[in-house]
């Protein structure tokens, strides 16, 4: 079985200090977050940008800034969010893809998302998948729901998207798909052989959902975006707890951790020199 691959959900674009108040919001914060879930075992950060407010932006400066920050601490992949929040625009979310990260999210299907819809029409998946094959970024494809699968499916046919595929199945939104471990089954078994995968279990899905992948040979996202809490009641002190948490299950099923240069080898991703 492969080595398990943790990505940390830093921010996100909904979670506020009075619901968690050791959430990161500005650049240097995100950036330590980073660090630390680093140290504890993640391979990828999956970052959201706040502005000096702390609402969501897909400023790419601010992006650029959190980017640089984050080389500076270690070589753990950085992987931007093209969602942003509901709110932003194509072309507000596009801009972290023009800083060429190695990854980059691609949501492939609008989906309800709580009270809000999460709109991705044909026009914005093709705008956004063409620009990260243009630049040479690896999508991780998003679904919240089954036919974002097909829709990404598609996309491979034509020659859009490059496989092997890599999928993030984001499950338990209010809205979508739920996070029961049918749910999980499904999700994995609808993809092309030879793609890999990682869930993102959200609120109480998160833990339960990151066991079942490991045993199941998939990857494991965790974070203030989908999950404050470290036991029922218990806020997290950090994001770094909670992707500590994952690495000592893993341990425990017998499961090894990915560095991040063996992540980008199971993802097929260039090799970058350690900077520290």
């Amino acid at each position: 079985m492969e080595k398990l691959i943790i990505t940390a959900a830093l921010t996100g674009a909904e979670v506020t200090r009075e619901q968690q108040p050791n959430l990161p919001l500005t650049p240097d914060e995100i950036a330590e977050a980073a660090y630390e879930c680093y140290k504890a075992g993640a391979s990828i950060v999956h970052v959201h940008a706040r502005d000096e407010e702390g609402n969501p932006t897909q400023s790419y400066d601010v992006y650029k800034e959190i980017k640089e920050k984050i080389a500076e601490k270690c070589n753990v992949i950085f992987q931007p969010s093209t969602g942003g929040a509901v709110w932003h625009s194509a072309e507000e979310r596009m801009q972290p893809i023009e800083l060429s990260p190695e990854m980059a999210t691609l949501s492939t299907g609008t989906t309800n998302f709580g009270p809000d819809v999460f709109m991705n029409t044909e026009e914005y998946i093709l705008k956004f998948a063409n620009r990260m094959k243009e630049l040479g970024v690896k999508p991780e494809i998003e679904c919240f729901e089954r036919g974002m699968i097909n829709n990404a499916v598609k996309l491979a046919k034509k020659g859009i998207l490059n496989t092997p595929m890599h999928f993030d199945f984001v499950l338990g939104v209010p809205g979508a798909c739920p996070g029961e471990p049918r749910d999980l089954i499904y999700f994995a078994d609808s993809i092309p052989a030879g793609s890999t995968w990682t869930v993102a279990g959200i609120g109480r899905y998160e833990m339960p959902l990151a066991a079942q992948a490991i045993t199941m040979g998939g990857h494991v996202r965790v974070g203030f975006e989908d999950n404050v809490y470290i036991e029922k009641g218990v806020l997290a002190e950090s994001n770094a707890q909670l992707v500590e948490k994952v690495a000592r299950m893993a341990k425990e099923l017998g499961r090894q951790v990915a560095t991040p240069d063996e992540a980008r080898e199971i993802l097929g991703l260039k090799i970058k020199e350690l900077n520290k």
